[in-house]
């Protein structure tokens, strides 16, 4: 399918200048874009991540960037902006991939995949970890019946960078952030890359949440390392009430009638980005821990073997994930930039298997508030 795009880069920028901007910054490049700039919270800070990111512009202001007519937009800004600023961007008629939580409520999700539908734009979340290869490997064992029928569904996400009482970020802000942190921020990718693998989906969540600590340092400080230019460590000494969760348990059940079960953590100590599940099925079993992406586990009555991503074996999708030869370690930053490159090939108008669209981050969004009204309510909630 051909489209305008043709026969050249596409022009891309970025909104927002942490930890997730520059990583985006570094995959479209890699994806073979150009990028021609970024827009921060003011003008200045907008040229001096430009400057640290070798990009040739720091935008002033949103207008300014749909002013400069790129093919796409990437939204990496706090949970609260995205919805305003896709929404303005899709209205520009400009694509749009944008962070998740898509938006703070469902209601602004669904508004935002009616609207990029409405436009005919390309709109993606970047949900990653469907682009670990070994990933599709069992996506596709499990959908041509290798593991028989599913019987249950398990795993967590664990972290631990706000395990210190006085670490804080904006994050921790429900102004900023929406009224889930922990299940929004990564219990979120979990159910994305669990329901993407075995093809059914949650039609209900039993879900308990805790506040590990009562306050937090009021300041926000750095939300991981490796930002162009972190903000400054929070000061300790004033505290505010912390009301979004640390950690949080949600029991499922699939629209099969199968019982799944997921453990979020922000406050493991030593776990940095532990993603793992495992699926258990009649005939097999198999589990992925995105800390070691280069591998998959497989059981079965008979023992366990361990498969490693190889672009010459394998499922078709594994193997055109899989860009470099076996033994030679891909990670976050491949899938990332896989994920960005199917977004464009979607732009361009193809159709890239398995690309996670703004119907996805809705539903991502419908999920986490029926875990909020399931741990307050302490009750079996539908997920709408």
């Amino acid at each position: 399918m051909s489209s305008e795009h043709d026969g050249r880069r596409l022009r891309v920028a970025v909104i927002g200048t942490g930890m997730i901007a520059g990583v985006h910054v570094r995959a479209a490049a890699a994806a073979g874009a150009e990028v021609l700039g970024v827009l921060g919270r003011t003008p200045d800070r907008s040229a001096q991540v430009a400057d640290q990111l070798g990009l040739p512009r720091g935008y002033a202001s949103l207008d300014d960037v749909i002013a400069d007519a790129p093919d796409v937009v990437h939204v990496c800004t706090p949970n609260g902006q995205h919805h305003p600023q896709s929404l303005a961007v899709i209205r520009a008629g400009i694509h749009v991939v944008c962070e998740k939580p898509l938006a703070l409520d469902p209601e602004q999700a669904d508004e935002l995949v009616a609207a990029a539908a409405e436009a005919g734009v390309v709109a993606t979340v970047p949900f990653v970890y469907r682009y670990h290869p070994v990933v599709r490997e069992i996506r596709a064992r499990v959908a041509e019946g290798e593991l028989g029928r599913l019987l249950a569904v398990h795993g967590h996400y664990l972290q631990d960078w706000m395990l210190d009482e006085d670490a804080s970020s904006w994050r921790v802000d429900p102004s900023s952030s929406g009224a889930s942190r922990a299940f929004a921020d990564i219990g979120s990718h979990w159910c994305d890359l669990v329901e993407f693998v075995i093809g059914q989906r949650f039609v209900e969540v039993s879900a308990a949440t805790d506040v590990v600590y009562p306050t937090r340092p009021a300041a926000s400080g750095p939300s991981f390392s490796g930002s162009p230019d972190p903000d400054p460590v929070a000061d300790a000494a004033q505290r505010a009430d912390v009301t979004t969760e640390d950690t949080a348990v949600a029991t499922f059940r699939t629209e099969a009638g199968r019982i799944g079960n997921v453990v979020v953590s922000q406050v493991s100590a030593g776990r940095k980005n532990r993603l793992w599940f495992e699926v258990d099925g009649t005939l097999g079993s198999a589990a992925f821990d995105q800390e070691q992406p280069e591998s998959a586990w497989f059981g079965s009555e008979r023992g366990a073997q361990i498969i490693v991503r190889d672009p010459t074996q394998g499922a078709p999708d594994q193997r055109r994930l899989a860009v470099v030869p076996a033994g030679h370690p891909q990670g976050y930053l491949d899938a990332f930039t896989a994920f960005v490159a199917d977004t464009y090939d979607a732009v361009r108008g193809g159709s890239p298997e398995g690309l996670p669209t703004f119907a996805d981050g809705a539903r991502a969004a419908a999920i986490i508030a029926a875990v909020l009204d399931s741990a307050r309510d302490r009750a079996w909630h539908p997920i709408d």
